[in-house]
């Protein structure tokens, strides 16, 4: 079919577009005026007019620098940081004489802090760029002139280029459809990039062009388009085409929108009319929002805390050191001779004691910057990424079908994913696959179908009986699959009528004609492979791919559409052979959210007019005649029946229209077609109304949408961990609630409150039309059943039975409102399940938003479909599910997974990891920098707070870059405080992070009160056993250069073994780490001791000479190692014997499975064993303790 050309086909005749026309009335008069200003010349681009425009080429860029632009911006972003900003005036200030220590000891850290952020930086973006040059390097053809075209790059486009685009290929611009490979220039378009819809959209172009069939044509083609300015609205489009001096208005039925795709349709033609930026999905694509994990947040606190603490020491010793240096010289009296302050500089100056102090307080800022760590937020952003790394290379949640393993798109919320209160689910395609199965129907008041839905085992629990003919119809349906391989779309089980056997049926006439109807009344579109044969088909939905399926499996094949005909292979009841036929299309009446039904009007062979229909039961049954009710009462029931089951409904009728009424019928719905104005879908609705009518009953079809594998498993185990669940969805509330009840979100026995705006009442004042007086009427509504609602709450607090809350789309409207939404939250989270129906987009992201600032708990929302990109964006973590409606709900998430069940592994396991790392190291980090600072600080007290160092230059610059930050990393990334399999063993670990125990405001205060008692100990240790104590062999005392030395070693060695006594899982990497850094601080010591003094200063032959052969030295070193970590390990043996967190609880079981205190075993198991309100767990205690109750009554 490709090159060739289709069929003439008269589209216009059956769908209810109208071929291209539109008026120049309304927003069309517009053009010309602000902001609808542009113009094009079509195939004439490089015209002087066009020149005068200068609109941007079809070049993208989503990188965050360019070349000339990474240095400034980058180190700008840097520099916001308080921290760093602080970092990089204490290195201008180190070129000063104020400076305590040398210039490039302070700088060289700095440097090396902010390039490795920088550079991690540059790595991100030019994964960007990667991604836009392959996108700027696709080919399309364009023409060149004399009818040519050619390959060109995307990136070369401009504005008014005609473009041929072929099958299968995405659009590289906003093009203009001229004309296309049918005879009527219609073609079919995907547009899931842009809004997550899977349904094939038909445009059309204009008559005026629709005859440009073949390159040649456009040789001499010219045309100038006037339209609407760059926009980001996707669904209009204001414009007009001028070509051969005639006007002819266009509509959004001619835009093609860059990224969407052509399918079904061999080429088509277009211009160029929006490029690059301007394209409206550019012009939809917002930054996502910048998310901060709550621990980062106190994270800068802390930060702060200790700035105002190094102030306050600053000042201290300011105000110290002016009154020392105010009493230096007293009636001729030197105190402190050896500064000389009868002839010193300004900063020892007596007479001028408080500009003394004032830049010995600039001095002492810079010199307690050690209590600040510079590296934290560089060995953060490391640990983050290679977390990241894991998560994208966990096996475990890979999946293999679709080839799609986890992505961590964001790093910035690892630990965040340890701490979440409550998740916000959507439905259809994240619980649910989102792939339609044909499993049940009715036909003539009988049922067929043995197939069990996830929804009716759930249902036979809830109604306390086994399923009685689960094993009979499942050794059924296991032979049949075993003899017959699974169909996409068909997992219907029925002997009765399947393999032909339904024409034995007592109604088979009933039956060939609820078939043929489920054959014909559709918009699919078939396609045949060349290789095997074997027809598929393109939907616009995912259930009527599964109709036309079903009606193929069942022996009436839909093999062929034209735009005049359908053709099928018919099962003849008489022969018992297939035999081909043909109906004549002549309407179709398009499905609609109002219209809830689609019907086809065919004319047979036989040259009958045939109106076949389907549609929801709710307007369905009222269109029935008379005569053609004769199996209603019994398809009613089996329609409950099936909505119970969790099952998709839809009613099939039809009837035969006479020849006269059909053409007046015509008449009226082509002029209904044609019109140009606001009435124009109710017109064609009312046209419609009249004819689908006096309909006969066929039967009912049944699809399940079907649950994921292992959903029902994945929420147990989140309810659990005490994690909360709503879910968010657009479908009808039975549907909703069957779900919840198959994934266990509901149970038998839970009390449900229903919030729902369709009483009696509300649709009376509807009717009425009054929409004020409905609005008050349903708000007040709304206001009432919350307060039931909240009445029944507070009476089931003495009795602990769980609640359900479901709400529909507009009770929900009403409840958000400002005035009613905290008495609504408050309702919702006292139940222990949360239900909303027919929520829209928007309303998803505004629940999203209300529990995320009223609780202030840590929210995740995840989804699949564009519609729910919103509430991704709104919630502190998005999680996209990689499944069948598109890539857009990913592309806005911060992490994706391809199944709903790899969110139990993603934060009952890398979520608690990764939150009980990032705490534990951020503790660590400011432990380590408190031990440091508070030596210097001690010192500073002993000199007078004159600001000398006890340290060398270059030892102050390494502890935090080199001596003290690889350990620090490794337990961010390597550390365990339990295995994989203990953390879904004991869900209740996660409560750790939603209660944040590990990162507290007591944690923290004791890390930092240990930090401060080290440092006491090491100091007052070292200068008491050093003082007065002869050091060398010659009888020497010691001096600055080996107490400093001395401390330093005592620090290093005390918290890098600190580290090892807070790490419960060792690998050799941190054994590396650890160890390395302290035998890294001694062959530092002896090479830097061994250069020339101008170089090593203070650290001249120091170890060599004076340290190494001092016995004291390392007797020193091991008794003050042994005092430092005493009050660490007597806390921690006294906490975990008598009050132990529930991590530490497991890791005694893991250590000792086999206690000889199997008290202490059994609490710990008790206490994992947490009273659940919903998943399968609490079903069963459930039922198990009504069982209990119902036998104890006995």
């Amino acid at each position: 079919m490709a090159g060739g050309r289709r069929k003439k086909q008269h589209f216009r005749r059956i769908h209810a577009f109208s071929c291209g026309k539109a008026s120049f009335k309304g927003e069309h008069s517009l053009i010309g005026g602000p902001g609808f200003s542009r113009v094009v010349y079509c195939n004439d681009p490089e015209c002087l007019e066009a020149g005068l425009f200068n609109y941007g080429g079809n070049y993208v860029r989503s990188t965050k620098y360019t070349l000339a632009t990474f240095f400034p911006k980058s180190l700008f972003e840097q520099f916001r940081r308080v921290a760093n900003f602080y970092f990089l005036i204490c290195a201008i200030l180190s070129f000063t004489p104020l400076s305590p220590y040398s210039a490039v000891s302070n700088v060289l850290p700095l440097v090396v802090v902010i390039g490795a952020t920088m550079g991690k930086e540059a790595v991100e973006d030019w994964r960007r760029k990667k991604q836009d040059i392959e996108v700027n390097n696709r080919k399309v053809k364009m023409h060149q002139g004399d009818g040519v075209f050619e390959h060109t790059k995307w990136m070369d486009l401009k504005v008014g280029d005609i473009v041929k685009v072929e099958k299968d290929e995405f659009f590289p611009a906003d093009l203009i459809l001229l004309s296309s490979s049918y005879e009527e220039a219609i073609c079919y378009v995907e547009t899931m990039n842009l809004d997550g819809e899977t349904n094939l959209k038909v445009k059309q172009a204009l008559d005026a062009t629709s005859s440009l069939h073949d390159d040649s044509s456009f040789q001499n083609f010219k045309a100038i388009i006037r339209c609407e300015d760059p926009n980001a609205n996707l669904y209009s489009f204001v414009g007009s085409l001028e070509l051969r001096e005639e006007q002819y208005p266009l509509s959004p039925q001619q835009l093609l929108l860059r990224d969407s795709k052509l399918r079904n349709t061999d080429y088509i033609f277009g211009a160029v009319i929006f490029t690059g930026h301007d394209t409206k999905v550019i012009q939809n694509s917002t930054a996502p929002p910048s998310k901060r994990s709550k621990i980062e947040r106190r994270m800068d606190k802390i930060v702060y805390f200790l700035f105002a603490v190094l102030v306050v020491l600053s000042i201290i010793g300011s105000i110290f050191f002016r009154i020392e240096t105010r009493e230096d010289l007293e009636n001729g009296r030197m105190k402190r001779w050896y500064l000389r302050p009868d002839e010193t500089t300004i900063y020892y100056d007596p007479k001028r004691a408080t500009v003394a102090a004032i830049l010995q307080f600039l001095t002492a800022l810079m010199l307690y910057s050690y209590l600040i760590p510079i590296s934290l937020y560089v060995s953060i952003e490391i640990v983050k990424v290679l977390q990241s790394i894991f998560i994208n290379q966990d096996l475990l949640m890979y999946y293999e079908e679709a080839d799609k393993p986890a992505r961590a798109r964001t790093s910035n919320l690892n630990e965040e994913l340890g701490q979440v209160d409550t998740i916000l689910s959507d439905k259809t395609g994240t619980l649910t696959c989102n792939s339609m199965e044909f499993i049940k129907c009715s036909v003539a008041g009988k049922s067929y179908g043995h197939g069990i839905t996830e929804v009716e085992r759930a249902l036979a629990w809830r109604k306390g009986s086994p399923l009685a003919q689960e094993m009979t119809v499942g050794s059924q349906v296991e032979e049949f699959k075993e003899e017959k391989p699974s169909v996409k779309g068909f997992n219907f089980v029925d002997e009765r009528i399947m393999n032909g056997n339904w024409i034995n049926e007592p109604r088979a006439d009933v039956i060939q004609k609820f078939l043929r109807l489920l054959a014909i009344c559709h918009t699919a579109i078939p396609e045949v492979d060349e290789e095997t044969g074997r027809i598929s088909y393109e939907a616009e939905s995912p259930d009527e791919a599964a109709f036309v399926v079903a009606a193929r499996e069942l022996g009436f094949e839909f093999y062929e559409r034209t735009q005049t005909t359908i053709s099928l292979y018919e099962l003849d009841p008489v022969s018992g052979q297939k035999v081909e036929r043909s109906y004549k299309l002549l309407n179709i009446l398009e499905f609609s959210s109002s219209r809830k039904r689609m019907s086809v009007i065919v004319r047979n062979e036989e040259g009958k007019l045939l109106l076949l229909c389907k549609g929801a039961d709710s307007v369905m049954f009222e269109r029935l005649s008379n005569n053609g009710q004769e199996f209603v009462e019994q398809t009613k029931e089996h329609i409950d029946e099936y909505a119970d089951a969790g099952l998709r409904t839809l009613v099939l009728a039809y009837r035969e229209i006479d020849e006269e009424e059909y053409v007046e019928f015509n008449e009226q719905f082509t002029e209904a077609k044609n019109v140009v104005s606001a009435d124009r879908e109710e017109m064609i609705e009312e046209v419609a109304e009249k004819i689908e009518r006096d309909l006969i009953l066929l039967g009912a079809t049944a699809v399940e949408d079907k649950l994921q594998n292992g959903v029902p498993e994945c929420i147990d185990k989140l309810a659990q961990a005490g994690i909360k669940i709503w879910v968010l969805t657009g479908d009808k509330m039975e549907t909703a609630i069957n779900i919840g009840f198959a994934c266990s979100l509901l149970r038998q026995g839970m009390k449900q409150i229903v919030i729902n705006s369709e009483t009696p009442e509300n649709k009376a004042l509807e009717k009425v039309g009054d929409k004020s007086a409905a609005a008050a009427a349903f708000k007040a509504s709304v206001l009432q059943q919350i307060t039931e609602g909240k009445q029944l709450l507070a009476s089931s607090n003495e009795n602990p039975e769980a609640l359900a809350l479901i709400v529909d789309g507009t009770s929900l409207a009403y409840a958000l409102q400002d005035d009613v939404k905290e008495n609504f939250l408050e309702l919702a989270i006292g139940c222990a399940s949360v239900i909303c129906c027919r929520s829209s987009p928007k309303q998803k992201a505004l629940v999203t938003r209300l529990v995320k600032t009223k609780t202030g708990s840590t929210t995740l929302a995840i989804g699949d479909g564009a519609n729910d990109v919103g509430m991704l964006q709104e919630a502190d973590i998005g999680v996209g599910i990689s499944g069948v409606e598109g890539m857009q709900a990913v592309m806005s998430s911060d992490i994706s997974i391809a199944q709903f069940r790899f969110l139990e592994r993603l934060l009952l396991i890398h979520g608690h990891w990764c939150y009980r790392r990032i705490s534990s190291m951020i503790c660590y980090f400011f432990y380590k920098n408190i031990v440091f600072g508070f030596t210097i600080f001690f010192y500073e007290i002993y000199a007078s707070f004159s600001g000398q160092a006890v340290y060398n230059d270059w030892f102050l610059s390494l502890y935090n870059v080199f001596f003290t930050s690889l350990p620090v990393i490794a337990l961010g990334v390597f550390d365990q405080d339990v295995s994989s399999r203990l953390c879904r063993k004991f869900p209740l670990l996660y409560q750790e992070g939603i209660q944040n125990v590990l990162f507290s405001w007591l944690r923290i205060i004791a890390w930092a009160f240990n930090g401060v008692l080290s440092a006491t100990i090491i100091f007052f240790f070292c200068i008491r056993a050093m003082q007065h104590q002869a050091f060398r062999k010659g009888g020497e005392v010691v001096g600055l250069e080996i107490l400093g030395a001395t401390m330093y070693t005592c620090v290093v060695w005390v918290v890098n073994c600190q580290m090892a006594l807070s790490i419960t899982y060792f690998t050799y990497i941190q054994h590396l780490f650890i160890w390395g850094g302290i035998v890294a601080w001694y062959i530092f010591l002896m090479a830097y001791g061994a250069m020339d003094p101008d170089i090593s200063t203070t650290a001249y032959q120091v170890f060599i000479e004076a340290c190494a052969p001092a016995g004291s030295y390392w007797l020193l070193t091991l008794l003050v190692l042994i005092s430092s970590l005493l009050p660490y390990f007597a806390y921690s043996a006294i906490q975990m014997r008598f009050f132990p967190l529930y991590h530490q609880m497991i890791q005694w079981i893991r250590s000792d499975g086999q206690s000889d205190d199997p008290e202490y075993c059994h609490m710990v198991r008790q206490r994992s064993l947490r009273h659940t309100t919903v998943g399968y767990t609490a079903r069963f205690e459930a039922k198990s303790k009504s069982t209990k109750d119902r036998a104890r009554d006995h």
